[in-house]
């Protein structure tokens, strides 16, 4: 996921040390939800199938993809400054957005935000769900304390999934806390296990497929679509 190139003032007066203590406490914590990530498919929904008409087969209740959430946090320009930190001006904002996927317009059917003060969370490489992950989970924690019926059975995250340094990006994170599927959409691609950017672009060129492949559980579309990665689906195996 793009960092949005910032950084909170905070970050720049804490010492070597502080960083590397908080560092060493955010990969425990991300090794033990790790264990809590499911990778197969094991959810009871299955994919809307269009009928020639446009319109979408439905099959027995319960059983059809029908709400897709998509969630983001976006900050302020000024996020950066020491002045805007001690602010309590809002500062950036979290969104939750719910499609109805069976409908030919792709309906909302569900949008909420709330605005962000006094943000003082660190921004460390490859620890971005430490940052925006309680913010996401308290939309969908508000949403689902009032029994909405559009709880979203899937959850599209701006940010990486299993395509991450330790294999646990923010829409893996997310989906073990929230306990929903989630597919990670990162901006920039991740140079691990042994990826780079211009090899997955050779083999996706090689494959001649109209631009769309699947690479070590990554999707790339990359015609006409802002070159987005699409890491695997995350969810936990708590219930």
């Amino acid at each position: 996921m793009d960092d949005h190139g910032l950084r909170h003032g905070r970050d720049r007066g804490e010492s070597s040390s502080s960083s590397i203590e908080i560092q060493n406490q955010w990969r425990e914590i991300q090794d033990l939800l790790k264990e809590r990530l499911i990778t197969q498919d094991d959810f009871p929904w299955k994919l809307p199938i269009p009928s020639s008409s446009g319109n979408v087969v439905v099959e027995e209740e319960g059983t059809l993809l029908k709400y897709v959430g998509g969630v983001d946090v976006s900050y302020s320009k000024e996020l950066d400054s020491a002045a805007a930190a001690a602010s309590t001006a809002a500062c950036g904002c979290g969104s939750l957005v719910v499609l109805d996927v069976t409908t030919p317009t792709l309906q909302v059917v569900y949008q909420d935000f709330f605005l962000l003060t006094n943000f003082d969370v660190p921004y460390i490489p490859s620890f971005l769900a430490f940052r925006e992950a309680p913010i996401l989970l308290q939309l969908l924690q508000k949403m689902k304390k009032t029994d909405n019926p559009f709880h979203p059975q899937l959850l599209l995250v701006d940010g990486n999934g299993l395509l991450h340094p330790r294999g646990f990006g923010l829409a893996c994170h997310l989906g073990v806390l929230a306990k929903i599927p989630t597919i990670g959409i990162g901006k920039n691609l991740h140079h691990v296990d042994g990826l780079t950017q211009s090899g997955v672009r050779q083999l996706l060129q090689a494959k001649d497929n109209s631009g769309e492949d699947f690479i070590d559980g990554i999707l790339w579309l990359c015609k006409g679509s802002g070159n987005r990665f699409y890491s695997s689906s995350s969810s936990s195996n708590t219930a």
